[in-house]
């Protein structure tokens, strides 16, 4: 360990130097790390944190995080009726990008009945629920707003009346929450110059077709684009009631897909999320590789320009053990203080990280792991070296 450590005064700079390049590349790994849990954390927030023991959405898709649904509004009556449903709530959700707090901004949508219906926001940090019927809202407080602020959405003006915090969709974006008939309304709101151009598409469709001006005009309203839709069912079973039996019901008489939250939960982890976890993956083993291998480049390098002191030892004596353990000890230690370092810059970089950065320790004590095991492998190439060199090269031979 005294040889090891003196050999670092001797060549600290370099030490120093590798101990903050290795240190850089392992923050980006730790931070990678927190990435790629945050990850996972935001694609399922929205899942975990909506009241529901079903998610009924248009037939054939994945919806409705992985795949758009849209299901006639009406729809939830029928659904209600079901043997075995408590309560059956309409849900609207979309992504949606205006300006707030001075800069554009991209947030999702979340529209339901405030009136006992599910979907509501389950934890408030500031302020109330909504309990009018129009223009509240309630959003996270990644969008910088405060409460009491109004913002534009459309043709109307939403006071702000709840703070959430945390509450994201799966792409790490905030959400606002909105009632079910004003989200829908902030949704299909057109231009009134579109409407207007729509309007007269439609009556010179219904011309050429032969219908009088005024059968056009009766029939035109019939033509626009209907907003009475929304995105999923949300649904709570009655107490004892067969929850396959509820979601086979409704699949199989009413035609929509059923997806429990667990269910869910799979179609977000091996949908959406399942590329960009791999990619960081991939990423994470990629930089540990490079860190080992510096590692090993320095401490080889720091091996080779000791050789002679290396031959010295042995020329007077010393073991192999003395010389091994004076090359594992640099490796460790440069292994060590460059975790160090890291784990410092990991949390420096944290607080102002603009996406969710979730650290789990058995994750970091993995990394941990890897790299001293990395750092004992990078060694072996000049252990290897140091054990094969003559004592003559001492004499200059």
């Amino acid at each position: 360990m005294e040889l090891a450590l003196k050999d670092i005064r001797r060549h600290l700079g370099k030490f120093l130097s590798t101990i903050a390049g290795v240190a850089m590349l392992l923050a980006i790994v730790l931070v990678m790390n927190g990435i790629y849990q945050g990850n996972i954390q935001d694609g399922v927030w929205l899942i975990d944190n909506t009241a529901t023991d079903l998610w009924v959405v248009e037939r054939g898709r994945g919806g409705p995080f992985n795949e758009a649904s849209r299901i006639p509004l009406d729809t939830y009556k029928s659904i209600a009726a079901t043997p075995g449903v408590a309560r059956a709530s309409p849900l609207a959700l979309y992504t949606a990008q205006r300006e707030m707090a001075g800069r554009d901004q991209q947030f999702t949508v979340i529209g339901y009945d405030i009136f006992g219906g599910a979907g509501a926001p389950l934890g408030l940090a500031q302020g109330r629920a909504i309990t009018a019927p129009h223009h509240e809202m309630v959003a996270d407080r990644k969008l910088g707003l405060q409460l009491g602020d109004r913002v534009p959405l459309g043709t109307d003006h939403y006071t702000v009346v709840g703070i959430t915090s945390g509450a994201v969709d799966s792409g790490g974006n905030p959400l606002v929450y909105l009632a079910l008939a004003d989200a829908q309304k902030v949704q299909f709101e057109q231009d009134p110059r579109a409407i207007n151009a729509a309007a007269a598409a439609s009556l010179q469709r219904l011309d050429r077709a032969g219908y009088t001006p005024e059968q056009a005009a009766r029939l035109a309203p019939l033509l626009a684009t209907s907003s009475n839709s929304i995105n999923a069912v949300l649904v709570t079973l009655a107490p004892g009631a067969d929850g396959p039996a509820v979601a086979a019901h409704i699949r199989d008489w009413l035609y929509f897909n059923v997806y429990t939250t667990t269910e869910e939960r799979e179609l977000m982890l091996e949908g959406k999320l399942s590329k960009m976890s791999a990619v960081l993956g991939l990423f994470r083993t990629l930089l540990i590789l490079v860190c080992i291998v510096i590692i090993a480049l320095i401490v080889y390098v720091l091996t080779i320009e000791k050789i002679k002191s290396i031959a010295t030892l042995k020329l007077i004596g010393a073991p192999n053990g003395l010389i091994v353990r004076l090359i594992m000890t640099q490796s460790m230690l440069l292994t060590l203080a460059s975790f160090a370092v890291a784990y410092a810059l990991r949390d420096l970089i944290a607080p102002n990280f603009p996406r969710t950065l979730a650290f789990v320790a058995p994750e970091t004590a993995i990394t941990f792991g890897v790299m001293l095991v990395g750092g004992v492998l990078a060694s072996l190439m000049a252990v290897w070296h140091a054990l094969r060199t003559p004592a003559q090269l001492a004499l200059g031979g």
